[in-house]
């Protein structure tokens, strides 16, 4: 019974305390008219909330730090921010808190290097004695097979570009750029799923698709795609690399002598470009820089120079991907034949 009447005493106490906190702001004189054991009740909670309230205001003042931290970090002017790409140039250097520090590079006259999507030990003299008449003459279902699919890929190639050789060869190498990538990718997850080597043709075929990517980077620098090529490249780009992904994995040998096949196409097109210039159709500017460098062509080297560099690429890559071809149709892996790892 004494109990009973203890609990309805604290009751009436707690709720005659808590009225004026929930109807009214004057909660100073509503704390003082507690009675001892409400204070006691509310100990607890009064602890909580100044505890809850010191780490709003530590919060806050981490915020307001890290906020005037950030005021004080210079923001990136509109050229750097546009420029920080490929070539390096008279930018800030990028602070990094892990300690990986940007590298130095000079070029063999003592120069700077302002290249970084390539390094002076990745360029290279392009071999222009190779012969780019070679042709690998279809004899089974699937060398027909891939040898028609690339004939019939040219057909709209044709209608849309026409004699444009400039937006043709950059389109050209946003597709030719896919092959490499993807028969390396899956290559390397077989040699991880294996454990087994590659004989270094992950190496290769990534070098075939870095090396295309360079070409796209070069004619960039001659044709600037408009907007609907832009989207075009898109598209394109995204049908064939689920189909050739698709190809590689159901026969490897249709996928690389299609590829050898498209080569072939290639090195047809260049020549085309290069009549067209010999015709001056087409204006022979300056090379770019890019290409000055990455080819290590003389400085005065002209548009001409640098599509028979391409040329000459694109030939070492039609016999990288028959080769590999070749092999897979004597029942062998690639791994069992050295790759040209290297060959330009």
């Amino acid at each position: 019974m004494m109990m009973s009447r203890g609990g309805a005493k604290v009751a009436s106490s707690l709720l005659k305390s808590a009225r004026p906190r929930l109807f009214s702001t004057a909660t100073t004189s509503t704390i003082r008219s507690m009675s001892h054991e409400t204070r006691h009740l509310m100990k607890p909670a009064a602890a909580e909330l100044a505890g809850m309230n010191t780490w709003i205001c530590s919060g806050v003042v981490r915020f307001a730090s890290s906020a005037s931290v950030g005021e004080k970090t210079p923001k990136k002017t509109e050229n750097e921010s546009s420029t920080g790409g490929d070539a390096g140039g008279d930018k800030g250097e990028i602070a990094s808190y892990w300690g990986v520090e940007p590298s130095k590079i000079t070029k063999e006259d003592g120069t700077e290097w302002k290249w970084n999507c390539f390094r002076p030990w990745e360029t290279y003299k392009a071999d222009l004695t190779i012969d780019l008449s070679k042709h690998h003459v279809p004899t089974t279902f699937l060398d027909r097979l891939a040898y028609w699919t690339v004939k019939s890929l040219r057909l709209p190639t044709d209608l849309f570009f026409q004699r444009r050789y400039g937006c043709r060869a950059m389109m050209l190498e946003t597709v030719a750029a896919v092959p490499g990538m993807v028969g390396g990718m899956l290559l390397h997850f077989k040699s991880l799923r294996r454990f087994e080597q590659s004989g270094g043709w992950i190496k290769a075929l990534l070098e075939e698709a870095e090396n295309e990517r360079m070409h796209l980077m070069t004619f960039m620098e001659v044709a600037k795609p408009k907007w609907y090529e832009r989207a075009l490249v898109i598209t394109v780009q995204g049908v064939f690399f689920n189909a050739y992904f698709l190809g590689y994995l159901i026969s490897p040998k249709f996928a690389h002598r299609m590829v050898g096949y498209l080569e072939e196409e290639a090195i047809h097109s260049y020549t085309e470009f290069l009549k067209e210039l010999d015709k001056g159709n087409i204006d022979n500017v300056p090379a770019p820089a890019i290409a000055i460098d990455y080819w290590r062509l003389p400085a005065d080297a002209t548009l001409r120079d640098v599509v028979m560099v391409v040329r000459a690429d694109e030939a070492h890559h039609r016999d990288v991907n028959h080769f590999a071809s070749d092999i897979h149709y004597q029942g062998r892996e690639l791994k069992e034949a050295p790759a040209p790892v290297g060959y330009h």
